[in-house]
């Protein structure tokens, strides 16, 4: 029986080392990972966030439903890049929006999706829930739900799992290799957010928090690896 699996990408990792936009260097590593891991027994989909280009939540003079679209057209571009980089490395990839752009990519369809996975092809979920006020952490769990996934696998830029604080300030921080939704919560531990976090706990959605620094990384957590912290009931 195949494994089906949503892969969370933030945006900040489609920049690789620049402070924006998209790094095609770093994207096409991450793609070679993706391709490394892919076997017909694992379905692939795909979530990327769009802070690369847009936060809607930090626009301070731009009323926030308008900046949340903004930033879902950046997670458009993002899918696009991906897209490239996997099928010029024979890897069949289909993007799917929320919002309407039948140019460029397919509109979101639930059955439509699961086929594709099914045919062994990737799926990129782009343009978050279509809707404002939602994070592209949230349209992971969703997607994740209406496919049926088995997991969903949160890609991390400078960090290797969940942290009781920031590593980066606090040289105490433990390291969790196991934590509870519960726990999350309680907690207020921003692994994603809370939204997000509720309704895999709604729908025992398991999560696999690891670090992408090193891209191998991606490649053993498709295939089933226990690395970086599991989060599940």
């Amino acid at each position: 029986m195949s494994h089906r699996v949503v892969l969370k990408l933030s945006g900040e990792s489609m920049a690789g080392g620049k402070p924006s936009g998209i790094d095609m260097e770093f994207v096409n590593k991450m793609a070679e990972a993706i391709k490394a891991a892919k076997t017909d027994d694992i379905e692939i989909s795909i979530v990327v966030g769009g802070g690369n280009f847009w936060r809607g939540r930090d626009a301070a003079s731009i009323e926030r439903a308008t900046s949340d679209y903004m930033g879902m057209l950046g997670t458009v571009m993002n899918a696009l890049a991906l897209q490239s980089a996997l099928e010029q490395k024979g890897v069949v990839t289909r993007v799917q929006t929320s919002i309407e752009m039948r140019a460029v990519a397919e509109p979101y369809i639930r059955r439509r999706a699961i086929r594709h996975l099914e045919k062994g092809r990737v799926v990129i979920f782009a343009a978050g829930t279509g809707n404002p006020y939602f994070s592209t952490d949230t349209t992971a769990a969703l997607r994740a739900a209406e496919i049926e996934a088995d997991e969903i696998l949160v890609a991390k830029k400078g960090v290797d799992g969940v942290y009781s604080s920031d590593p980066k300030l606090d040289k105490n921080a433990t390291k969790f290799d196991e934590l509870s939704y519960g726990e999350i919560l309680a907690r207020n531990l921003k692994i994603l957010d809370s939204t997000a976090t509720s309704l895999c706990m709604d729908n025992d959605i398991p999560l696999l928090v690891f670090g992408i620094d090193e891209f191998d990384n991606i490649t053993r957590a498709l295939k089933g690896e226990k690395i970086g912290t599991i989060i599940k009931k």
